[in-house]
């Protein structure tokens, strides 16, 4: 069996979509949004989506770039996946040496890779000298059967609105998920400053669904928010649930994520997930309040490439 890395073309995104779910169950993506990654990204990301064929059929693929937004220099991501019905056979292995040949000659020094929290994937990671960083988990709940708990009320002062009200002008909301991201946990810290970037890449992603993305606005001003990225079939994932640091503590998180939620259930989707770190403690609670349950875990691993 022959297998060989090459870049994405568009006619593959079908096929690399069916790889990404077979891999990664509670994954959202589209050939849409995989043909929109690569279109649209940004020059300094050194961008590229590389898949594995195994004679002639796509079994694996890898997102690589450099993290251009981060506040340190030099550092990098590659996150492989592999069809687990073609594992064991060399596109993983692939895959990764790919990656790091293009990101070592782009400048990297630390590449950052999400692993399988399973002792085969694991394993293979360590292999390659990478180490672990810090573990994450995802979560699945059903919308189809159950019932969401009852919304917490809006406090006098504030409002529900959606992400589509800001359609004429989403600066608003530029500013709110740029202070909200800066402070979630990471080891790759991202620093939103360039608002044309933000459109191009986060306003305009195809996933994201507007009219299920709900924000709760206070006198005026976006309070806390949470963006709804949809397969526009039966998928729904979180992609961000923030809060404006003036306005934490009072439960607006709680109340964007109920109105989207249901929301979601209304239009007819059935799997929500979402992803936390694992020691993002307050955004677990919330997440499970909802009746969120871990189906996978991953961990985050590092290598240097100097």
């Amino acid at each position: 069996m022959t297998v060989i890395v090459r870049d994405f073309r568009p006619e593959d995104g079908a096929a690399v979509t069916r790889v990404r779910r077979a891999a990664l169950p509670f994954d959202v993506t589209t050939p849409e949004s995989l043909a929109f990654s690569v279109r649209t990204a940004h020059p300094d990301k050194r961008f590229r989506l590389l898949v594995a064929e195994e004679d002639g059929e796509i079994v694996g693929a890898a997102n690589v770039g450099v993290a251009y937004e981060a506040s340190e220099p030099g550092l990098s991501f590659a996150n492989p996946v592999v069809d687990p019905a073609h594992r064991g056979r060399g596109a993983g292995g692939l895959l990764l040496r790919t990656a790091e040949e293009h990101l070592a000659a782009a400048g990297a020094v630390s590449l950052f890779s999400w692993v399988e929290d399973t002792p085969a994937s694991r394993a293979f990671a360590e292999k390659r000298g990478y180490r672990p960083s810090r573990p994450a988990h995802f979560l699945h709940l059903d919308l189809t059967s159950g019932t969401l708990p009852e919304p917490p009320a809006l406090p006098p002062g504030a409002e529900l609105r959606t992400a589509a009200d800001y359609e004429d002008d989403p600066r608003p909301m530029f500013l709110a998920d740029a202070e909200a991201t800066s402070d979630e946990p990471s080891d790759v810290g991202a620093d939103f400053s360039d608002y044309e970037d933000w459109i191009r890449h986060t306003w305009e992603n195809p996933l994201l669904d507007r009219t299920l993305s709900s924000v709760v606005v206070v006198d005026g001003e976006v309070a806390a928010f949470t963006a709804a990225l949809t397969d526009r079939e039966t998928r729904y994932w979180s992609g961000m649930t923030g809060t404006a640091r003036t306005h934490r503590g009072r439960g607006y998180a709680r109340i964007a994520k109920s109105d989207s939620l249901r929301r979601a259930r209304t239009a007819g989707l059935t799997d929500a997930y979402t992803s936390n770190d694992a020691d993002n403690g307050p955004m677990l609670a919330v997440n499970t309040w909802f009746g969120y349950r871990v189906c996978a875990s991953e961990v985050r691993y590092v290598r240097s490439l100097v």
